[in-house]
């Protein structure tokens, strides 16, 4: 495989952002879709499904949905890779955010490796109202832990060993490092691994270069070279900065409205699909060039055969 080539990940919609922050967050499922399908055209190679209350935005666990979304997207596009949450929302159950591997079988599904506070309260100040009455209730809560204990994760492991998902493994900080170092050594995962450094996230670790770096440097001493393969998502205005990092690493990239609404500073994106044509352009740059799904799926060791 060509080292030049880099996934790009696109994360949809997610489970932070609340519809009274950006008219472009796509809420419906056929706006998922559409979005899904645009960021893939824009050069991503593997999206990223939450699934939202058609209604008031808010995030859910509903197979309907989920099934009604990812079969819009076969329809049109059979190759994109799709990657299913089983972070879900802070707000839901294990056993809701586990669910959704043994119904929908996905190719790729997100799998948080520790617990962590979870801060979205400094952005709830930024906005003076909202249009429905569950966001800022969402936002404004310094009392949320994130969930993920050893008995959650083996949990959800277990179900993507047994429907042959491969997991996406979310890193939020160092320690969740050594989670990973534990699982691996019980056997519970399997090299190569697919890691993912969440950062900027309050409550988390932070999205500044000596951050990423310390990340990388934890994982390569752990696991070595060659044994994992590792992406960047960052959250908010540090998105392209972090990706870039990332790319000059020899590292993978996700963006998308789930972790930033902005193209730039002060200007919303539309869609995801600016988002990705944004990072394309910034890849190639690089003398890089954005990994095709195929590409991606041999890079990420997937059954080349689509869901």
């Amino acid at each position: 495989m060509d080292k030049n080539k880099r996934i790009i990940s696109c994360a949809i919609t997610g489970a932070v952002h609340v519809p009274s922050m950006s008219k472009y967050l796509p809420v419906k499922p056929e706006d998922i879709i559409e979005e899904s399908l645009g960021a893939a055209e824009a050069g991503a190679a593997s999206v990223h499904i939450h699934v939202r209350n058609p209604q008031n935005g808010e995030p859910i666990t509903n197979f309907e949905l989920f099934e009604q979304v990812i079969k819009g997207i076969r329809e049109k596009n059979k190759e994109v890779i799709i990657c299913v949450t089983t972070g879900g929302s802070v707000k839901m159950t294990v056993e809701e955010r586990a669910s959704v591997i043994p119904r929908l079988r996905p190719e790729l599904g997100s799998m948080n490796c520790g617990s962590l506070n979870w801060g979205l309260f400094e952005i709830a100040k930024k906005y003076p109202s909202f249009n429905y009455e569950w966001e800022k209730k969402f936002l404004d809560d310094k009392n949320i832990i994130f969930v993920n204990t050893f008995g959650a994760i083996e949990t959800i492991l277990s179900y993507m060993d047994k429907e042959g998902t491969k997991p996406e493994l979310e890193v939020y900080d160092a320690g969740h490092l050594y989670n990973i170092k534990y699982l691996l050594d019980n056997g519970i995962l399997r090299s190569p691994l697919y890691i993912q450094f969440v950062t900027g996230i309050l409550g988390s670790i932070g999205s500044s270069p000596y951050d990423i770096m310390q990340l990388h440097q934890t994982a390569e001493r752990l696991f070595g070279a060659g044994n994992y393969v590792w992406s960047v998502a960052a959250a908010g205005k540090s998105q392209f900065t972090s990706s870039t990092m990332s790319l000059l690493l020899g590292g993978h990239i996700r963006v998308g409205l789930e972790d930033n609404l902005y193209l730039d500073k002060g200007v919303l994106a539309k869609s995801n699909r600016e988002l990705v044509s944004k990072s394309a352009r910034i890849m190639r740059e690089l003398s890089l060039e954005p990994a095709t799904p195929s590409e991606a799926r041999e890079i990420l060791g997937l059954n080349q055969t689509m869901s």
